[in-house]
């Protein structure tokens, strides 16, 4: 058995692929992280440095997740993952690399990484399971509609309550329902097996792949979507927005709260600072000027309709 390590490197939210040089002896022309050999922290550092040309003192060791036995055909490879956190994106590929990409890690299948040529079983899913012992993913979790607080919140209580279930409490680091987004839950976690046995849908949703398995579907959690999510698909539902989005002068709104609930106006200003919108109550049978919040207000004519 020998001995070595893969280094995942991170920048904020981003992870450095590197692709090998088609001379390479092993994994020719396929995406890496940093391949080293090494038993320290401080020689993983000095391995990421030389084959990045990132500074010593910009990268930051931030820990280590199980070793895998790689079958590289003349031996049994013990590959130990690691996560690097960087002070700077600039890299300058050196060594056995030619090329470099920052990516969303939500984006690892797309590329052919390092593993997917030798025969192993998940083989293709090696490189995404070695970076998620050591990171993370995002998964989305599909509800019934108006069910996503409640699903959320019992899978924070499975997570923990006195079960079985408090055991993923080290692979599932966050869970979250954006307010905007209807269906959907947000679960971050080491692997989607882990999420699947939360819900209780270890195997998918055929009843035969469950055969066998001692577990509690979780109610109106219907599955786990295939495959990690990208960080960027997720963030614009992160992000909260103004109550005015989405008003324009010349809008027709409905007020739906208050004294003045179902009277319908135009908008005449909109203050996006105070988050609020000036509108001319154009039924009454003398013009009125209100000031009200944007939530206020809903648009049922938008400008140009």
């Amino acid at each position: 058995m020998s001995e070595a390590f893969v280094a995942f490197v991170r920048f904020e939210e981003k992870l450095l692929l590197l692709k090998r040089s088609e001379q390479s002896e092993y994994f020719s022309g396929l995406w890496d992280g940093v391949w080293g050999v090494g038993a320290t922290p401080e020689e993983v550092l000095e391995r990421v440095a030389s084959s990045t040309g990132i500074p010593v003192e910009s990268l930051h060791y931030h820990g280590s997740g199980p070793e895998r036995g790689i079958d590289m055909g003349r031996s049994l490879v013990d590959v130990i993952p690691v996560l690097v956190v960087a002070d700077t994106d600039a890299v300058e590929p050196a060594g056995i690399y030619t090329h470099a990409e920052w990516i969303d890690p939500g984006n690892i299948k797309e590329f052919k990484c390092i593993f997917s040529d030798i025969d192993m079983e998940n083989a293709d899913g090696l490189f995404r399971e070695m970076y998620g012992s050591v990171g993370a993913f995002l998964y989305i979790v599909k509800t019934a509609i108006n069910s996503e607080q409640r699903v959320a919140d019992e899978m924070h209580a499975r997570l923990h309550g006195s079960g079985s279930m408090t055991s993923l409490n080290g692979e599932i680091m966050s869970i979250l329902h954006p307010t905007a987004m209807r269906g959907y839950v947000f679960v971050e976690s080491s692997a989607q097996h882990h999420v699947e046995k939360l819900i209780g849908r270890s195997g998918g949703r055929d009843p035969s792949a469950r055969r066998g398995l001692n577990q509690s579907p979780l109610k109106n959690a219907k599955n786990v979507l295939p495959g990690e999510a990208p960080l960027q698909d997720i963030l614009p539902y992160l992000i909260p927005k103004a109550v005015t989005s989405g008003i324009e002068v010349g809008c027709i709104v409905e007020i739906v709260t208050g004294a003045f609930k179902g009277e319908k106006a135009r908008i005449t200003s909109v203050a996006e600072s105070k988050e609020e919108v000036s509108m001319e109550l154009y039924e009454q049978v003398i013009p009125m000027t209100l000031n009200m919040r944007g939530d206020h207000v809903r648009v049922i004519e938008r400008v140009g309709e």
